[in-house]
């Protein structure tokens, strides 16, 4: 019999569902225009494939911002205005929606301390990760022992922005300045995260490749606009 995993950390594509048109199939935001009663189906079947009672998943109000908030306990309502997570609570599934942003999963099993973060581009320029490696030591984790899993997300290759817009973010979160596939200015958000995570001492660090914006696997917002969004899940055995 196979050992317990003390920690699971999970990323959706946007396959295995049953919403339609632009949110086809897997999408699991309720908040994007699709039909409600599609994202409700989604999430029960998200539950019931990871193994966990729909009511212990823990969703956010994102709003771009470097808001980091503790959780206690399972809410019926998102938490409110906030773009990371955080929680000493087992059994709690931890939750990140993205079309493009990176998801980053964090965690320190043996403090038992775990995070989901929403790293869009503002949030991350104004220090949303640093934030919640912060709080997440405030609550016993040790930044040695903190594994950090970052999922698809829009590559520097494909991720295109004003060279003003490029040098602004580079100047907040250095490393995440790129150049593209084209020849014009970009971001690579992950590799930004990267080095801030190295900047605090978290170096256990591993990172998807694939990119959003490329990728049809994968709900993207730059590709599409109308669209769905696909989910990172974290929680504590």
């Amino acid at each position: 019999m196979s050992e317990r995993r003390p920690v699971h950390k999970v990323f959706t594509s946007r396959k295995g569902g049953v919403s339609e048109g632009a949110y086809a199939s897997f999408n699991l935001a309720d908040r994007v225009g699709d039909d409600p009663a599609h994202v409700k189906a989604n999430r029960e079947r998200l539950a019931q494939v990871l193994g966990l009672e729909a009511s212990r998943f823990v969703w956010m109000e994102q709003i771009h911002s470097p808001t980091v908030t503790v959780v206690e306990g399972p809410s019926e309502d998102p938490i409110a205005a906030t773009d990371a997570v955080v929680t000493t609570q087992r059994g709690l599934a931890l939750c990140v929606l993205v079309a493009d942003c990176v998801p980053v999963l964090l965690s320190d099993h043996e403090a038992g301390v775990i995070a989901a973060v929403h790293a869009g581009r503002m949030g991350a320029r104004n220090g949303i990760l640093r934030n919640t490696i912060e709080k997440m030591v405030e609550l016993g984790a040790r930044p040695h022992a903190i594994h950090v899993l970052m999922g698809p997300a829009a590559s520097g290759e494909r991720y295109e922005v004003p060279r003003d817009l490029a040098s602004d973010v580079e100047t907040h979160l250095p490393g995440s300045r790129s150049t593209t596939a084209k020849g014009t200015p970009g971001l690579d958000i992950r590799s930004g995260l990267l080095r801030q995570c190295l900047s605090k001492g978290v170096t256990a660090v591993d990172a998807d490749p694939r990119c959003t914006i490329e990728d049809e696997d994968f709900f993207s917002y730059r590709r599409e606009g109308t669209t769905g969004r696909q989910a990172g899940v974290i929680w504590l055995d």
